[in-house]
């Protein structure tokens, strides 16, 4: 017994590319000749696409961002400053990060 199989152009040249097709088969109809023709339909995937941040405001030496889910914090501070300054920075920072936050 002969079974026809019914591929689209997008997905058959997904094939001849060389690369795997998921979907699935579904019996369509039976024809003149008594054999099967069956469809064959490539799921639809997209590839997962995470949110873009969006930027609430910039800091001396970072800024913050807001996620869907998040409120964050990026800082970068020169090393050459010595890790006391630096310490002094990041609490600054913080507080006028927390201060601008309220403000809005």
């Amino acid at each position: 017994m002969k079974v026809q199989i019914e591929i689209g152009n997008d997905t058959l040249q997904t094939i001849m590319d060389g690369k795997r097709v998921k979907g699935s088969l579904k019996l369509e109809s039976i024809n003149e000749n008594n054999e099967p023709v069956i469809g064959f339909k490539a799921y639809n995937r997209k590839p997962y696409k995470r949110p873009q941040e969006e930027v609430l405001f910039y800091l001396e030496h970072g800024r913050v961002t807001e996620s869907p889910q998040r409120i964050k914090m990026y800082e970068s501070v020169p090393k050459r400053l010595g890790m006391a300054y630096v310490g002094k920075v990041l609490e600054r920072e913080a507080r006028s990060a927390a201060k601008l936050l309220n403000e809005k």
